[in-house]
């Protein structure tokens, strides 16, 4: 248990998932990414062979955790618990990770165009020998699309970093005609999910 820690470190740089937390009340720290003198394997972000998209969004998220613990150790930082999340787009078994390119951010929207996809997002908490994990699923439909729309949305740059080519909370959220299960879950941080696991440690907002 954790209580009456009053911070946590957060290993992502993604600013939805920062104010995502801040909208539960949780103090926290970014973890700055890994430095040339730090040893440890890279996070390996591609899919292994055969791997299903529940069993693999799972598996990074919790390479990140990991990751980000060994940080704290190797940084000598003061020991607070490391909150990571991970989030991936897929349809049926095939996986639709970041865009590399405007073309492949062109290609993923038009496969999502007038149809239902499923949104996976884990996350994973961890202190000492101690980590835990949890799991998101939202299904999404978008309505069809024209070639020109996606064209501009595209132009815009804001799929370019973002899972499946699309933020739900930007000039997309007018593509989607029905969603069903967490909003947030698809932004990047489901708060459900996020403050159930971080009670698992004794953690939640100030009273």
């Amino acid at each position: 248990m954790l209580a009456g820690q009053s911070s946590i470190y957060l290993a992502s740089r993604s600013p939805r998932r920062r104010e995502l937390l801040h909208q539960l009340g949780i103090q926290y720290e970014v973890l700055t990414q890994r430095i040339k003198a730090e040893r440890g394997p890279d996070v390996n972000e591609d899919p292994l062979p055969g791997e299903k998209p529940r069993d693999y969004v799972v598996r990074v998220c919790r390479d990140k955790v990991e990751s980000g613990w060994l940080r704290v150790v190797q940084r000598k930082l003061p020991l607070r618990g490391v909150l990571a999340a991970d989030t991936t787009v897929c349809i049926g078994d095939e996986i639709l990770g970041t865009p590399a390119d405007a073309a492949a951010a062109a290609d993923f929207l038009a496969r999502l165009s007038g149809r239902e996809h499923e949104v996976l997002t884990a996350i994973a908490f961890k202190f000492g020998e101690r980590i835990e994990a949890g799991l998101s699923a939202t299904a999404v439909r978008f309505r069809a699309l024209e070639p020109a729309e996606i064209e501009r949305y595209v132009a815009s740059g804001e799929p370019m970093d973002k899972a499946g080519a699309y933020a739900i909370q930007g000039r997309a959220g007018a593509f989607i005609t029905e969603i069903r299960g967490s909003y947030s879950g698809v932004m990047g941080l489901p708060l459900y999910e996020t403050a159930r696991l971080l009670a698992r440690f004794g953690l939640g907002p100030p009273a």
